[in-house]
């Protein structure tokens, strides 16, 4: 395929560079005149770009190399100006110039290639044509030669020797070529994969910021909203209590026994809230018992489809029980919902193994992402462990929360 891809680019692959040359030449000169030329040179970018994403579609697919395609770079802005500014983005665009730096040498190497091809075919012939008779007017004998000149016969070992090397430098420029233009394709490809790579760990870094945020909201909000006014009760009624321990004895006893009975509900509370922060049983018994553990906590009736095999990464547990453990509590608050199913499997895409988990229930649906949420927390953590989070939730129908998230990345 290689072969047959630079004798196409060897015979039209100059043509069609002549014509882009004529193309520019054709711009420059209308130029002056109105300004014509202009427009004839956007057409040329337009022209050059479209080569580009030709010559990178032909070598993924022929070498079978996994690129991103080269997109055009759109206008920002509504305006003449800003679609020139556009134009100029696309003109600087590396990608798109080595592409074309790829195509130039496919034609370049494709020309030689057939040069050389017919100087080996050429060369066979006259090498192993039938000898004629020598007679006495040519009594070394000849036989038709190289170009159409009369080649003596002692020269056959040299003509042999050149279709060799025809030979030869075809099957290096075939060789070359897939070298050159993989290097050129390869270097683009490892630039897309870093700018992907970039901008996931931008991603999931703002899903950690978001999520520590959010956390940092509710942790505050809980301990404003429940455990502090306890304690704030339970020093308010010791303080009663030491007022009128020695006028009234009995009195002081009872608030002192609600002293200590606040005092043990507020160490409920706080119990709770470390929970939600950090699941000391996810780390001793792993996932499938920590799932079980707020499901026989939950306000509503929970079904149980967990099949794992072993522990995972704490990072990927962690991610997928808190998501787990808030959907839950999301559907006991806010879905009316009378019974929850949750799923978790291991998948395996790539090579590489994802927990994957899904909750489910029979709710009024209509659950809608709002910031600082508990949903926009699930999305969040799910983003900082590197994974990905869907939401499905018609008004009126069940609400499926699913995350996904990779064991190793």
């Amino acid at each position: 395929m290689t072969l047959l891809h630079m004798a196409l680019f060897g015979s039209a692959g100059l043509i069609l560079l002549s014509l882009l040359l004529a193309w520019l030449s054709l711009g420059v000169a209308l130029t002056p005149i109105l300004g014509l030329g202009l427009v004839v040179l956007a057409g040329l970018v337009y022209a050059l770009f479209g080569l580009a994403r030709f010559e990178l579609t032909r070598i993924s697919n022929l070498y079978d190399t996994d690129v991103a395609p080269l997109t055009w770079r759109p206008r920002r802005r509504e305006g003449f100006g800003e679609y020139v500014r556009s134009l100029g983005r696309n003109v600087s665009n590396g990608r798109m110039w080595a592409l074309l730096g790829s195509l130039l040498f496919s034609c370049l190497a494709g020309s030689l290639m057939l040069t050389a091809l017919q100087m080996a075919v050429r060369s066979s012939i006259v090498a192993f044509a039938p000898v004629l008779q020598a007679d006495s007017a040519d009594p070394l004998g000849t036989v038709p030669g190289l170009w159409g000149f009369q080649t003596p016969v002692s020269q056959a070992p040299w003509l042999v020797l050149a279709a060799l090397l025809g030979i030869a430098v075809v099957i290096g420029l075939v060789f070359l070529h897939r070298m050159v233009t993989v290097g050129i394709v390869g270097s683009i490809a490892r630039e897309s994969a870093l700018v992907e790579r970039v901008r996931t760990t931008a991603v999931q870094r703002e899903g950690a910021v978001r999520a520590a945020e959010v956390e940092r909201t509710r942790i505050e909000r809980d301990l404003h909203d429940g455990v502090q006014p306890r304690l704030v009760s339970v020093a308010m009624t010791l303080g009663l209590a030491h007022q009128q321990i020695d006028s009234d004895p009995r009195q002081a006893k009872e608030l002192v026994a609600e002293a200590h009975a606040s005092t043990k509900s507020a160490i409920t509370e706080l119990r709770q809230l470390t929970r939600g922060i950090y699941a000391s049983v996810l780390d001793d018994r792993g996932l499938d018992a920590a799932l079980s553990a707020i499901a026989g906590r939950s306000h509503i009736p929970v079904g149980l489809d967990i099949q794992l095999n072993g522990r995972y990464p704490r990072v990927a547990e962690a991610a997928v029980y808190f998501a787990i453990a808030e959907a839950l509590t999301n559907a006991a608050k806010h879905s009316r919902a009378q019974r929850c199913q949750i799923t978790v499997r291991v998948r395996e895409h790539e090579g590489q193994q994802s927990l994957w988990a899904r909750i489910e229930d029979n709710g009024t649906g209509g659950a809608l992402i709002t910031p600082g949420g508990g949903l926009d927390g699930i999305n969040n953590r799910v983003l900082a462990a590197g994974g990905t989070f869907n939401l499905d939730s018609p008004q009126g129908g069940s609400t499926a929360v699913e995350v996904n998230v990779p064991c190793a990345y």
